[in-house]
């Protein structure tokens, strides 16, 4: 755990570093700090900066010294939401901080993604499924992660949003600062436009186009995340809204397209789900007897589906420095587009 250490009577502040922080010193060394903010830190506010560059410091080691005036950004006392510029010194008290754990840093595997598209403000990858987006609850690495291990050199590389685990598609991650504050604003604007492949169980209903529904986002008996579908008038509601639209009629099953206008936790598969029709392969929210029978590979001629048929294969955004418009469209996965082939064969 952190702990403060009083600096010595007379002690005089280091010179600000430039270009950012430097891992923190061995606790005998412990000294004030001024740290010179650099581009990746631009905009920034100030608690998720010090976050970030005081590796091994708890939140609220980081809340405190903030509230207590020990932080100080150009000399002037500064709260927690105060956004950082470049340039900006930020005066940080001794700590003793614990050593980043080397071993599990190393554990995360380098890697690579299909590249979509890249250039020096951003990178639009296809992610798999069955892999995060970045670690935490249960899950030590992700894209994110395992992306800055094969880029060591990159400066700044951040998650503009988020897919679930089990989703396949286009993800974004920004190069710079500057490209993370105007795609995500983007994104809470609702001026993106994503478009979500989806088979489903059962014959989707034509006249069934758009989906607006809350959603409640909750905890089971185990603690895991769950998201219902609620009555507008509940309490914790959030509005939630899906566009839906036949691409193929199957028998048993129906492809759909989804283009969600508000980007809830698990909004399509409770959305599909709440109508009578949970996707193929979902473990939350879907047919459980279902998915186990296509994963053994039974009643398609042996052909076996062990994911969720969720993929994000259409984003539509303007690009954060020139502002043309982008659209981009990841393929189906081979696994999907195997299993639509199947179903599409008599039987």
């Amino acid at each position: 755990m952190a702990q403060r250490i009083i600096a010595a009577k007379g002690s005089r502040p280091a010179p600000p570093e430039p270009g950012g922080a430097s891992p923190p010193k061995p606790a005998a060394a412990a000294e004030v700090r001024h740290l010179r903010v650099a581009e990746d830190g631009e905009g920034q506010r100030l608690d998720n900066y010090l976050v970030k560059v005081l590796k091994g410091a708890p939140k609220t080691l980081v809340y405190r010294i903030i509230r207590s005036g020990e932080v100080r950004v150009n000399k002037s006392r500064a709260a927690a939401d105060t956004r950082l510029a470049i340039g900006d010194d930020v005066r940080v008290p001794p700590l003793r901080l614990a050593e980043p754990d080397v071993q599990k840093q190393a554990a995360v595997p380098a890697r690579e993604f299909t590249v979509l598209l890249e250039d020096e403000h951003l990178i639009a990858i296809d992610k798999p499924a069955g892999v995060a987006v970045h670690g935490g609850s249960g899950v030590s690495f992700g894209v994110i992660e395992q992306l800055r291990r094969a880029r060591p050199a990159a400066k700044f590389l951040e998650l503009v949003h988020r897919l679930d685990k089990e989703t396949s598609g286009l993800l974004l991650i920004a190069k710079k600062r500057s490209a993370l504050t105007a795609l995500q604003e983007q994104f809470r604007s609702r001026e993106t436009g994503k478009t979500y492949a989806a088979l489903v169980t059962g014959s989707w209903p034509a006249s069934l186009k758009l989906i607006d529904q809350a959603l409640h986002k909750y905890l089971n008996a185990e603690g895991e995340r769950r998201v219902r579908a609620v009555a507008a008038d509940h309490e914790e509601a959030k509005r939630s809204i899906s566009q839906v639209r036949i691409v193929r009629s199957f028998e048993g099953y129906t492809l759909l397209d989804v283009t969600i206008k508000t980007g809830r936790t698990h909004q399509i598969r409770v959305h599909l789900a709440s109508a009578g029709h949970p996707i193929v392969g979902d473990d939350k929210y879907g047919d459980f007897n279902l998915n186990k029978q296509l994963a053994r590979g039974e009643g398609l001629a042996g052909a076996r589906f062990d994911r969720m048929f969720l993929h994000a294969r259409r984003l539509a955004f303007d690009h954060p420095a020139s502002g043309e418009r982008i659209v981009l469209e990841a393929p189906l996965p081979a696994e999907c587009a195997k299993l639509l082939s199947r179903l599409g064969e008599p039987h």
